[in-house]
């Protein structure tokens, strides 16, 4: 009798989970969900009566448990980074561009994938089991949401394998189906409740709820976009690894598309934004990413995002309106663009005057003219730009717009480099150039001046009371011509000079952020600092030794040697010498890393590490004496693996370099402890 009680229970369970599967994640249901309540319903009763039998991972537990007093909070092993939203074709072609040069191909493989607008969400399975939901919380940190998620509709309490991995965390977005939002907005009517907006705030709303009965009347669901800190689970690209996701009966983002090179990249964006209106979900854009993960490794991530994924958003707030007049801009690091003058236009609550054509190449293939009927969009709300331009509406008194061939602020010959769509002034005494570095560089995401605005900075230039950066600090010598200047007088001067004064003790990363050293914004300016320490530190490095250091890459590390070996780049170091300003700290060894276990030895840490996470790794390597850097070379001494690597540890053994285990990097510290 006993058996076959057992028996039943264990069929029962077997057969939900395989119509659960059927349901959420192949998408082919073989009975109704009458008949599967049904089945739940027998199954509860004999769990009921036979409590001996229960089980954390039966399907009942999904109707959900007790309320709860509250989230803790949980670190990510792996953080749980944004993804940089570009909103233009011409964006996409520019990342294919730099992608192919990084990674020496000429066609790189992605996947496109729908941009679902729900909450993310981590799902931690260890041996199989799900043992904690997280939510992204600030990256870094989330909450612990194990008991909510569990209520989710589609996701296992148990991977359907034999052999599951020690370690699984997917990544995915918990959203709601657009017919389950509307029936909840009715029963939240009839209660007298004020509906919720949309099904984003009801999903967001549900997964902070303490008691998980009431999440669950939201009819949750789950799918698969990611994944994050795993053991025993490998694959070679997303395609491949996602279908080994699906394998194991966790529901995944559909549509998933190949699209091998930029061409079938731009086609398959447009036939994707075609199918929005059959989705049963709303989406915010469409995810390109790398496929190869080995090429993902490679290109690693900066503090806010990884390198190898973009999210296209096309968003349509739009308007038409007229071309005034287009003239060009030149910015801080020398871009001439392209701009049109529009009759003033208003695209979702603002009033739009100006929209960047962006560069030659799309000023000619939008084929704008002075007086054209042009429609405008606000691409996510913020940027306008033209979309296109209405040619049926042409009265022949149009005029075209030719792009100049020097530069319309100081008349140097323009340049194009090489692969790149941008026309540049190659004059660094460029007023324009010189004006809207200084506007930079007293911004709040450079050195901060307090009182130093546009307006001001064009004041002070006409005036001749600054010529470049060091002026600033000496404009104090000039006190009594800058209270004279219009609508400035004492209290105003004052302000400013205090606010030049306080800056010189700004940290160096400020500093460098806004020296107008191209590729260097205020990331690669806290890796410098970082790294090296102090300005001349920087300067004095090859662009070998640059390129070696986490986040910073060829580009960037050929781009900060060529300013520091310029003549106008050492004299502008020098100036900064003789004004005192905060050119950094020496870096100074911890007096137990003089004869430590890895003095003078360069290491690089790749992968996955299961006790520590890698910058702590990082920072070990540090207090025993070693240099870290963020590539394989010759150079390199030992490479300490960790799971999930890639091309790093195929570059490691190709020079046969010493590789170290997690176990083993820890075993050398403690030895030598």
């Amino acid at each position: 009798m006993t058996k076959s009680i057992a028996d039943e229970i264990a069929a029962l369970r077997r057969e939900l989970e395989r119509h659960n599967r059927l349901y959420y994640v192949e998408a082919a249901p073989e009975i109704s969900d009458r008949e599967f309540d049904r089945l739940m319903q027998r199954l509860r009763e004999l769990e009921t009566q036979y409590p001996e039998y229960d089980s954390e991972d039966s399907p009942t537990r999904k109707v959900g448990g007790e309320p709860i007093a509250g989230f803790q909070t949980v670190k990510h092993r792996v953080p749980m980074l944004s993804i940089e939203n570009i909103f233009e074709e011409q964006q996409i072609i520019d990342w294919d561009v730099g992608l192919q040069k990084v990674l020496n191909t000429d066609s790189p493989d992605y996947t496109l994938e729908y941009k679902i607008d729900g909450v993310a969400i981590g799902l931690i399975y260890e041996n199989g089991q799900l043992v904690r939901g997280v939510t992204r919380g600030n990256g870094q940190t989330g909450d612990d949401i194990t008991s909510n998620v569990r209520v989710i509709a589609g996701v296992p309490l148990r991977l359907d394998c034999d052999s599951p991995p020690a370690r699984l965390e997917i990544r995915g977005e918990a959203m709601i189906h657009g017919e389950d939002f509307a029936a909840f907005q009715e029963a939240q009517i009839e209660r007298g409740e004020e509906p919720l907006r949309n099904p984003r705030n009801a999903a967001a709303g549900a997964l902070k709820l303490l008691d998980p009965k009431q999440a669950r009347q939201r009819r949750l669901r789950f799918l698969t976009h990611g994944v994050g800190y795993t053991q025993g689970i490998q694959g070679e690209t997303w395609l491949s690894l996602l279908h080994v996701i699906r394998r194991l009966g966790v529901p995944v983002t559909p549509h998933v598309t190949l699209a091998r090179g930029i061409r079938q990249l731009l086609r398959g964006i447009t036939e994707m934004i075609d199918g929005v209106p059959e989705l049963p979900f709303e989406v915010d854009g469409i995810v390109i990413k790398l496929n190869a993960l080995q090429e993902r490794e490679a290109l690693g991530a900066t503090s806010k995002s990884p390198r190898w994924v973009r999210a296209y958003k096309w968003e349509r707030y739009e308007a038409e309106t007229t071309v005034r007049n287009i003239v060009v801009q030149v910015g801080k690091t020398g871009v001439l663009t392209p701009v049109a003058e529009l009759e003033p236009v208003e695209i979702d609550g603002t009033i739009v005057s100006r929209a960047s054509l962006h560069n030659r190449d799309e000023l000619n293939r939008l084929e704008v003219r002075i007086g054209d009927s042009i429609l405008v969009e606000k691409a996510g709300k913020i940027i306008p730009h033209v979309l296109r331009v209405n040619t049926a509406a042409r009265t022949g008194r149009e005029v075209s717009f030719a792009f100049p061939q020097s530069c319309p602020e100081c008349g140097t010959e323009t340049c194009q480099e090489e692969g790149s769509v941008y026309i540049r002034c190659p004059n660094p005494q460029c007023p324009a150039q010189l004006r809207e570095t200084i506007v930079f560089f007293a911004s709040r995401s450079a050195m901060d001046i307090d009182g130093l605005g546009e307006k001001l900075v064009e004041q002070l230039l006409s005036a001749g009371l600054i010529a470049g950066l060091p002026s600033l600090y000496r404009l104090d010598q000039h006190r009594d011509r800058l209270v004279n200047l219009e609508r400035i007088g004492e209290k105003l001067a004052d302000r400013l000079l205090a606010g030049i004064a306080a800056s010189r003790n700004q940290p160096l990363w400020r500093l460098l952020t806004g020296m107008n050293i191209r590729h260097v914004g205020q990331n690669n300016a806290k890796v410098l600092e970082a790294a090296f320490g102090t300005m001349d530190a920087i300067a004095a490095q090859s662009v070998k030794q640059l390129a070696t250091v986490d986040e910073v890459g060829p580009v960037i590390a050929e781009s900060v040697h060529s300013f520091f070996a310029s003549e106008c780049g050492r004299r502008l170091v020098s100036e900064f010498h003789e004004l005192k300003l905060n050119l950094g700290t020496p870096l100074t060894q911890p007096a137990e890393a003089a004869g430590g276990v890895f003095s003078g030895k360069t290491l690089v840490v790749t992968g996955a590490l299961d006790g520590l996470s890698r910058d702590e790794a990082r920072q070990l390597i540090r207090e025993h004496g070693g240099r870290t850097a963020g590539s394989v070379s010759k150079n390199t001494d030992f490479v300490v693996a960790g799971a999930k690597t890639g091309s790093k540890l195929t570059k490691a053994q190709e020079l046969g370099i010493q590789v170290l285990t997690e176990g083993e990097f820890m075993a050398l510290l403690q030895d030598h402890s």
